[in-house]
């Protein structure tokens, strides 16, 4: 299985960083090919909903590094998402992402396996929930099947993490991919 993992933290060695990396292991492990895309190191234009990728044979308006994502994106067999919860939701780095699926929404559609991987210093999960609503409501318009989902509370640095079970559960939802 091809998984590409989307990262959205701009914290190189941050909790987000720690349990994709555990991920990865698990699911390298178990015989699958990852890749990483870390947007928050990535230039990656927000769309502007200018239809140039619908109305036109030149695809997306701009050229950045969703050019290096997409053929990854189109030929994975499953997509993960892993952001810290700064403000309710998934952070802007991955939600900028998620937006230029957009341009390749046609042949996005069906056949891949989805997970969701949050890490926060709230010690409530309904911080998340809006992470986890847009989530459930984008791989049911995409009809992707939900391979499951990791939320991290009480996770505000890597210490803190290291003090729960979650870089266990992130490995074994890489290996059970």
């Amino acid at each position: 299985m091809k998984i590409i993992v989307i990262t959205g933290s701009p914290h190189r060695s941050g909790t987000t960083a720690a349990l994709a990396e555990q991920f990865s292991i698990g699911a390298a492990g178990a015989g699958h090919q990852v890749c990483r895309f870390d947007a928050a190191f990535k230039n990656v234009h927000p769309c502007i909903a200018c239809e140039k990728c619908h109305t036109t044979e030149d695809g997306c308006a701009f050229k950045d590094d969703m050019e290096d994502l997409n053929p990854k994106l189109l030929e994975a067999d499953a997509v993960v998402f892993v952001s810290p919860i700064y403000y309710y939701d998934i952070n802007a780095q991955i939600k900028a992402v998620i937006d230029r699926f957009y341009a390749n929404d046609a042949v996005l559609h069906g056949h891949k396996k989805a997970a969701l991987i949050l890490a926060m210093a709230d010690d409530t999960i309904e911080s998340a929930d809006g992470a986890v609503a847009s989530f459930k409501s984008m791989t049911k318009f995409l009809e992707w099947d939900i391979a499951g989902t990791l939320i991290g509370v009480n996770c505000g640095d890597v210490e803190a993490l290291k003090k729960t079970d979650y870089l266990t559960q992130a490995y074994e939802l890489g290996k059970n991919m």
